[in-house]
């Protein structure tokens, strides 16, 4: 191309590229490129120009050559199909009649702050040092699929897709099996559709603090077997759509505090299968859909009871601790909400979290329950010996109701055979009666005070030393069951 076919625009450009310099073609700071289509040929730029520029790099002696071009309209396609360009790309500003094509590319960087695109096609990009898309307004999808971007993503404040295209086919941003060298900066980020970023390998972290992510009825965030160096941040975040973590390693945060997390009619937040160091959901919103936490690995799982949605299944999840500290009976009906039904399992890691912080009244609650709850599951004379065990002494957890009943029935016997003493057996040989080692002899079966083999009661007081035999025998059994049970535990 000849130099004398530029416009007077594409001429200053030019110049401005070989000596690294950059050119503003807008009229305030403050003008915004969305009405971009409508200026004239004094600010418009042919693609095919800049990629002439890019491809040759011209230089003025002793500066380096770059493009810095602010407020222009970009006219055709700018085509850099597996292009290698050394010179930074600053395209900022500007209005892109059709999507810039970077399909295998290599550049140095790129930067394309506060412009607005159709579109943008670089899958197997390669940048250097950094992308940046920050408050970009783009139509179309963005394919970074397979991208390798040494320092970083920058997209905060960007609008990607359009709300009447949020149902359509393609994701509209895909940056999946990328990989970014340091963070994903994307704070205020609103995508209309789906963000796809399985596979892909950050070295920092992502931070979607205040994003949108809307995808009604669909996955908003496909992220499974996502890896991040520290953190993945989306606190205040709005996610309408299926947020899918299946697999991914976090070994940070999973920070979602004060995110609103909505699929009515489906899993809202689905988690199976990660490792990750810490999942804070404190300050939201009652889930709206379902939660899948199944065979994921936490160190702390921050989630206040009234978070849990009505369905969630966490089949096989562990974790360490579990904040903030609450009573167990504010605990337990989550687990009731369980999808596949009882999950011993479950109780078991719940009364686990209790221990570890030293509460052991919590954690004895919590397997009063489990037992309660396995109770439902069994046959009919199963439950009636799980309910006498229940009554008499909480399965084991509670030992101070069967002293409570021991003294109940030694007060009745006590009272009930000091005022009409049984008579003897053999008059003149008995010992002296005592009402309360009389009803001691006949309440606990492995102490013999001599009273109850001297002494025979008749009429109502024989059908209550049977009462407080048969009592005192189910009560000895059902604690040895319950001690038995806890010494098992330990």
């Amino acid at each position: 191309m000849e130099i004398n076919e530029l416009t007077p625009a594409e001429r200053r450009v030019w110049d401005a590229f070989t000596r690294g310099e950059g050119v503003d073609f807008r009229e305030s700071p403050d003008e915004e490129p969305t009405d971009g289509a409508s200026w004239g040929p004094e600010r418009t730029v042919r693609a095919e120009i800049l990629q002439a520029l890019l491809a040759t790099s011209p230089s003025a002696p002793g500066q380096i050559a770059g493009l810095d071009v602010r407020g222009v309209r970009i006219t055709g396609k700018l085509d850099l199909r597996y292009a290698v360009i050394d010179a930074p790309m600053r395209i900022r500003n500007c209005w892109f009649e059709r999507a810039p094509t970077l399909f295998g590319a290599r550049l140095r960087t790129l930067n394309l702050t506060d412009s607005v695109l159709p579109g943008l096609t670089a899958g197997t990009l390669r940048v250097e040092v950094e992308l940046r898309m920050a408050c970009c307004r783009i139509t179309g999808p963005v394919r970074l699929a397979g991208a390798q971007i040494s320092g970083g993503l920058f997209l905060q404040r960007a609008v990607i897709g359009t709300p009447d295209a949020a149902e359509a086919a393609e994701p509209p941003l895909q940056i999946n099996h990328a990989g970014i060298g340091t963070d994903v900066i994307a704070m205020e980020l609103t995508v209309h559709g789906q963000t796809r970023i399985n596979g892909a390998v950050v070295g920092g972290q992502i931070n979607l603090d205040d994003a949108r992510l809307l995808a009604p009825g669909a996955t908003a965030l496909h992220a499974e077997t996502l890896t991040v160096g520290t953190d993945l941040r989306a606190m205040r975040a709005e996610l309408s759509g299926r947020v899918n973590l299946t697999g991914a390693r976090i070994p940070g945060q999973l920070n979602l505090a004060h995110a609103r997390l909505a699929n009515p009619g489906g899993v809202a937040l689905r988690a199976s299968s990660c490792v990750i160091g810490e999942v804070w959901l404190r300050g939201c919103q009652r889930i709206e859909g379902g939660v899948n936490l199944r065979r994921s690995q936490f160190d702390l799982l921050h989630v206040p009871a009234e978070t849990w949605p009505e369905q969630i299944r966490i089949d096989g999840l562990t974790y360490r601790t579990l904040a903030p500290h609450l009573p167990a009976e504010e605990r337990l009906p989550a687990l009731e909400r369980e999808e596949s039904g009882y999950l011993p399992y479950a109780y078991e890691q719940l009364a686990a979290a209790y221990r570890t912080v030293g509460d052991e009244a919590a954690a004895r609650t919590v397997q009063l329950a489990k037992l309660r709850r396995h109770r439902r599951t069994l046959p009919r004379p199963a439950r009636f010996w799980g309910l006498l065990q229940d009554a008499t002494v909480g399965y084991g957890f509670r030992p101070l109701r069967a002293a409570g009943w021991l003294l109940a029935l030694l007060l009745t016997g006590w009272i009930a055979y000091g005022i009409d003493q049984p008579r003897p057996l053999k008059a003149g040989e008995a010992p002296e009666f005592n009402p309360i080692f009389y009803t001691i002899d006949l309440m606990l079966p492995i102490i013999s005070f001599g009273q109850e083999q001297a002494f025979a009661p008749t009429g109502w007081h024989q059908w209550l030393s049977y009462l407080l035999i048969v009592t005192g025998w189910v009560l000895a059994t059902t604690t040895l069951a319950g001690v038995s049970r806890s010494l098992q535990r330990q």
